[in-house]
């Protein structure tokens, strides 16, 4: 392998590594959130220095590939899209930690039907199982599972659709829970916004290997 080649495979790696660590955090703060464990969703917030810790020296790691070496082609591609995936990786760390605190703050349990009726639940194992998959579209080059991730994001964006009413049939069951049930309508908003950042790292991963822009794409058909 030439330097350049061991430079960009090292920053691949690295960003592997980021992703274990973000995927983790967003388990420990499911489990937090259904276990009502306080203390995993202190862990999860603590963590979340190191995740930080983390983008930023893979932001520093790239910019010094860039420095020494000039990249061009498939490796410059593959930097700009780690660049913005790092990016992408570090703010679902932001909305684990802040499914967290809720659960710090949280004074009571959330109530486990309140959980299946709003689809949370549901909603947060499909928000892992997609993160986990740009994870292996990464590592493979695939870009058919890269592209599988549009379709299925739209599942976090009906429970986010159907969230506000949802909320209220909690609300209408029993009034005490009313802040319990604002959180639980904030957890679902950002589990929404990690399907949103799990898209946008399946679009840097088709950028990178087939050199296609998919941003505003969408927005383009539609507007013809």
């Amino acid at each position: 392998m030439t330097p350049l080649e061991n430079e960009i495979d090292a920053v691949k790696k690295e960003l592997i590594n980021m992703w274990i660590l973000v995927q983790s955090q967003l388990n420990k703060a499911k489990d937090a959130m259904v276990q009502f464990d306080k203390d995993l969703a202190r862990e999860v917030l603590i963590k979340e220095k190191r995740v930080n810790s983390f983008e930023l020296k893979i932001d520093r790691d790239i910019e010094n590939v860039f420095a020494l070496y000039c990249p061009v082609a498939v490796d410059l591609r593959f930097l700009l899209a780690a660049l913005k995936i790092n990016t992408n990786l570090e703010r679902i760390g932001d909305i684990a930690a802040g499914i967290a605190k809720y659960v710090v703050d949280a004074s009571v349990n959330f109530d486990s039907r309140a959980l299946e009726s709003t689809s949370i639940i549901r909603m947060y194992d499909e928000a892992v199982n997609i993160l986990i998959d740009t994870r292996t579209a990464f590592e493979k080059e695939d870009t058919v599972l890269a592209r599988s991730i549009f379709k299925r994001d739209d599942v976090l964006d009906a429970i986010n659709d159907n969230a506000p009413s949802a909320i209220a049939e909690v609300i209408k069951a029993d009034i005490s829970n009313v802040t319990e049930a604002l959180f639980m309508l904030s957890i679902i908003r950002k589990l929404e916004r990690v399907g949103d950042q799990s898209k946008n790292i399946a679009e840097e991963i088709i950028f990178y290997v087939e050199a296609k822009i998919l941003k505003h794409a969408e927005r383009n058909t539609k507007g013809e």
